[in-house]
């Protein structure tokens, strides 16, 4: 398990500077049916009856790529640091 601070100073691009972040754990939003990829990949599933690819029988993976949403607290830039794989992530209030 990691624990993260709920906010960090690191560099903000569009500020140029180091500022105040605060920390999230970034969540994929819902796909949108309608989108290109999405129509793409439901015409090339169509056919006979069958997936495009075989499904996996057993997942390989016991865990996920954590991403970390940071968020300036001076401008609102958003920008995401890279993830690392664990099995559980924690935002924890840091206090002084």
């Amino acid at each position: 398990m990691a624990r993260y601070p709920k906010v960090i100073v690191t560099y903000c691009p569009k500020c140029r500077t180091h500022t105040d972040h605060a920390v999230t754990i970034y969540r994929h939003g819902k796909r949108r049916s309608l989108a290109e990829g999405e129509r793409r990949y439901e015409r090339k599933k169509r056919g006979y009856g069958s997936k495009r690819k075989p499904e996996q029988k057993r997942f390989a993976k016991t865990t996920k790529k954590v991403v970390l949403k940071l968020k300036c607290n001076k401008c609102g830039f958003i920008v995401h640091r890279r993830g690392i794989r664990l099995k559980k992530a924690e935002l924890v209030e840091v206090t002084k």
